[in-house]
């Protein structure tokens, strides 16, 4: 799964999730933009920085490192990058360092020469397992959505999305809620469609309107297979009923997810076992 480019989306599109898994809320964070930095004349790449738009004690720029695999010299590699852009860039007065981790056994034991910078308020590492979502705080469940078991990836990220449709009133917030799960579903279940993926999670319809099935079909995707007479559909939700109850799904679950009735669903399956 590409990590960096699911946190990448996020905290672009959503500037707020960043403050929220960092426990900072009351960050106003429309006066911050999120960019990826290259360190001059080194081959030192930053993942992401948050930059304030105007720069004040209260508002310090964010270093950021996504950090999924275990690296035993990252810190040397991380500080580095960061005191040679503070050095490359002297206005930099305030700033802040983030790193998020899946879980705690991905930090490394290399840890003594930045010992006091560690433990100080200036360095802030997140484990994402640990996470307390105890407010039932939607923008750190989506977050967490993307180290969630593939086992459970799609009832989870059905329950947000209709926690997103209860919960957010403007249309725009809730569309980019709802993409932005299904992106992350899709770099974690890369077995699945997207007509498959779409089906369980009870978005057939309204998935067809996202930016993400338009690119889909930009790239090439056969149209009759998702806007085929009702005959070419018909057989293409049939073909996938039996996948769908090996992930696990009821024959119930899959009629109303398909719009299929029961005795479809269940002759589909009675037709695979043959």
């Amino acid at each position: 799964m590409q990590t960096d480019k699911i946190f990448y989306s996020l905290f672009q599109t959503f500037p707020s999730i960043f403050f929220a898994i960092i426990g900072e809320t009351n960050v106003n964070a429309s006066i911050y933009e999120f960019v990826p930095v290259e360190v001059k004349e080194t081959a030192f790449r930053i993942d992401g920085v948050f930059i304030p738009k105007n720069e004040s004690a209260e508002q310090p720029l964010y270093f950021v490192e996504v950090q999924f695999q275990l690296d035993a010299n990252f810190y040397r590699r991380f500080f580095a990058e960061i005191f040679l852009y503070l050095r490359q860039n002297p206005s930099v007065n305030f700033w802040r360092a983030v790193v998020i981790y899946p879980q705690r056994s991905l930090d490394p034991n290399d840890q003594q020469p930045y010992r006091l910078l560690l433990d100080s308020y200036q360095v802030q590492r997140i484990y994402l397992n640990e996470l307390n979502t105890a407010e039932n705080s939607l923008q750190l469940s989506v977050v967490q959505l993307i180290i969630a078991s593939e086992d459970t990836a799609v009832n989870q990220g059905r329950d947000l999305i209709l926690q997103a449709r209860e919960q957010l009133t403007d249309e725009a917030t809730k569309k980019q809620i709802v993409e932005l799960i299904e992106t992350i579903l899709l770099y974690k279940l890369t077995r699945l469609s997207r007509e498959e993926l779409a089906a369980m999670l009870g978005i057939d319809e309204e998935f067809k309107k996202t930016r993400m099935y338009q690119s889909i079909k930009q790239d090439g995707l056969e149209e009759g297979r998702l806007e085929g007479r009702q005959e070419g559909r018909l057989e293409v939700k049939l073909e996938i009923v039996p996948r769908l109850l090996a992930l696990g799904l009821s024959v119930e679950q899959v009629a109303q997810a398909l719009d299929l009735t029961i005795e479809q669903v269940q002759q589909a399956a009675d037709n695979q076992s043959v």
